[in-house]
């Protein structure tokens, strides 16, 4: 179990480097050589290095040791240790990948230059944040929302980068079309990040229709470990009583499932339909912000009181 572990810790940790590999090399190869400043804290730093010439290392790394106070406090040790690494990672890579000249690639129409930073540089991100990390900045503030709201990540940095980008405005060279890319950066960022973080998430909604059902169902169960919902059936043409299967998992999930069903059954029939959101065991949680754990407390107070007297 012992070299489980360290395998499972070193495997995650090797995800991670790759994933903050591919957000500076966003940053450093496509965005700040094209003089474009995106959301973020890395995007704030890049402002400052537009405006005053500190190098972006140096601010992202005073920046986010205030931000990895409260990944410590609200998201736990574990996201707290994670994220040291990174930012640590991070500021060295913000320091060393500029001196390769070879990484630099620039596009004639700057628009192409936002986009493909966007995308690279969300990847990277994504990839950090499915690993329970955080690159600072603003991913904090969105996995904090995340964790007590149904806000998807990408619609948190799309908000709170709207005012880091304006601020551009405010260097004396840049112009409304430096703001104009830098939204470009974040719209495509913010699409990129979801699609990330929610694609493996994708649940769709399974209809088997067999009469090897009750086989079905115990290789569903066993093999995939997903769990089954018989529904009582009758054919309207044949008059044939029978069971329904139901069954919901994840997108990824799926052809294994299919494959399982037509190996007992080939002539059986199949319906799958996505599903836009599934709560409950072995799917997500319901968050549904202050107001029900208000009410909670609200309840737990009525029940104290209900006992004294």
């Amino acid at each position: 179990m012992g070299k489980n572990r360290f395998l499972s810790v070193l495997w995650d940790y090797t995800i991670v480097t790759f994933g903050t590999l591919l957000y500076c090399l966003g940053w450093t190869s496509f965005l700040i050589p094209g003089g474009i400043a995106s959301g973020g804290g890395t995007g704030l730093c890049t402002i400052i290095y537009f405006a005053t010439g500190i190098p972006v290392a140096y601010s992202f790394f005073v920046l986010n040791v205030i931000l990895l106070i409260i990944g410590f406090l609200i998201l736990g040790k574990a996201f707290g240790f994670k994220t040291i690494y990174v930012i640590i990672l991070s500021t060295v890579l913000f320091d060393v990948l500029p001196k390769f000249d070879f990484l630099v690639v620039t596009f004639q129409d700057r628009l192409f230059t936002a986009i493909i930073g966007g995308m690279v540089e969300a990847i990277g991100i994504g990839i950090v944040l499915t690993r329970g990390g955080s690159t600072g900045g603003t991913d904090i503030l969105a996995m904090v929302v995340n964790k007590y709201w149904p806000v998807s990540p990408g619609k948190v940095y799309l908000f709170a980068d709207l005012f880091i980008i304006a601020s551009v405005l405010l260097i004396p060279d840049k112009t409304v079309n430096d703001m104009v890319y830098g939204y470009v950066t974040m719209v495509t960022f913010s699409f990129t990040v979801d699609w990330v973080l929610l694609g493996n998430k994708s649940t769709v909604q399974i209809f088997i229709i067999s009469s090897k059902y009750q086989e079905i169902a115990d290789t569903i169960v066993r093999d995939m470990k997903r769990g089954v919902t018989a529904l009582d059936s009758t054919g309207w043409y044949s008059g044939k009583e029978g069971k329904v299967l139901l069954v919901m998992c994840r997108k990824h999930e799926y052809n294994n499932i299919v494959g399982m069903v037509k190996m007992v059954d080939p002539k059986a029939f199949i319906s799958v339909s996505s599903a836009s959101g599934v709560y409950g065991e072995g799917f997500d949680e319901v968050r549904t912000g202050i107001k029900l754990r208000k009410s909670k407390k609200d309840i737990s107070k009525t029940e104290i009181t209900d006992a004294k007297s």
